[in-house]
């Protein structure tokens, strides 16, 4: 039997080769062949078929992506395409979504997911920023719609920051500003990893001292904590609503509205390094068998979508040739 082939494009570093290698041979054992190394910065594209390092992707039964560090625009470019000739995880609409904050946001709002209060609106129109900030007491929190890691996160205390930082808004390529409401927390906060519409597992994040950023990168560290069903339940929604099938979905407790709020809602959120399973967080093993089991069900569905399309081909084929022999036939005694 000739088994499913799919490829991979792992991160490498904290641990992703460790990780990388479980999922191959757990694929393996599921008779799923898995091509790893498939990254689409080195692809190109012609005649209808997109190639990688000797591989015509679009042959591939699935394409699985994971690595936000190294991502660049040529990838998801490509990306988008392949994601219309065969599976991907994720799914690219909802990756293209989620990679937008404000597009997340907006959705969120619009199905009645408590989220951060935002604006966003055209740069140039400074005017229309002020009257909001008036509304939030001057406080905001500065954002570029994509990007990950806190990078190019700035906090607003007053009418007078969003005056200094107009050059800057200016400059930039984007054509809109995007601020949210300072959320009044305690520096802390929850990030569910969800696969398959199924909870993996909680840890959170606690800015450094005297900083507000939880974001690992931007000095923050990681905490052990339980999640409560409320929490867990919100992410899942959350997840669901975006359509992602692997999610990190990050949540804070607003103190002045007394409830849970979703942040952010990311496509690709790490699995636990090394020094982090030391720590106590082990889910790596659990996020694995789910998403391979996601993997599996995936290619066979797809699969069994192919043979039933053939099927019906073929028997179009079939009734076609049975109506010319039978106008033949026709034909011969009308002579």
């Amino acid at each position: 039997m000739i088994p499913h082939c799919v490829g991979l494009w792992m991160y490498q570093n904290s641990g992703g080769t460790e990780i990388e290698r479980k999922i191959v041979t757990q694929l393996k054992d599921r008779n799923i062949e898995a091509v790893t190394g498939l990254d689409l910065g080195q692809a190109s594209a012609h005649n209808g078929s997109i190639f990688c390092n000797g591989y015509m992707m679009d042959e591939l039964d699935l394409f699985f992506s994971y690595n936000a560090g190294q991502q660049s625009p040529f990838q998801v470019y490509l990306y988008q395409t392949l994601s219309s000739m065969i599976p991907t995880i994720n799914n690219y609409t909802a990756f293209e979504l989620t990679e937008d904050k404000f597009r997340t946001a907006h959705l969120l709002k619009k199905h009645g997911i408590p989220s951060s209060d935002y604006i966003v609106c055209n740069k140039n129109n400074i005017e229309q920023l002020k009257e909001h900030l008036r509304f939030w007491q001057g406080k905001a929190i500065c954002k570029p719609v994509n990007g990950w890691g806190g990078n190019g996160i700035i906090k607003l205390e007053s009418e007078r920051d969003l005056d200094l930082i107009h050059p800057y808004i200016t400059k930039q390529n984007s054509p809109q500003f995007y601020i949210e409401r300072v959320i009044e927390n305690d520096f802390t906060d929850y990030r569910i990893d969800i696969v398959d519409n199924k909870f993996v597992a909680c840890y959170g994040r606690k800015a450094a001292s005297g900083s507000w950023k939880t974001n690992v990168t931007s000095g923050g560290s990681v905490i052990c904590r339980e999640p409560s069903s409320e929490v867990i339940e919100l992410a899942l929604k959350a997840a669901k609503i975006t359509g992602l099938e692997v999610a990190g979905v990050d949540i804070i407790y607003d103190i002045e509205h007394q409830q849970y709020v979703v942040l952010e809602v990311n496509g690709i959120p790490a699995f636990a390094t090394p020094d982090q399973e030391q720590a106590g967080l082990h889910f790596n093993d659990t996020k694995i068998s789910y998403l391979v089991d996601l993997i599996e069900r995936t290619v066979c569905k797809e699969k069994a979508s192919k043979e039933k399309t053939n099927g019906l081909e073929a028997s179009i084929v079939d009734l076609a040739a049975i109506d010319l022999a039978s106008a033949s036939h026709v034909k011969e005694e009308t002579l």
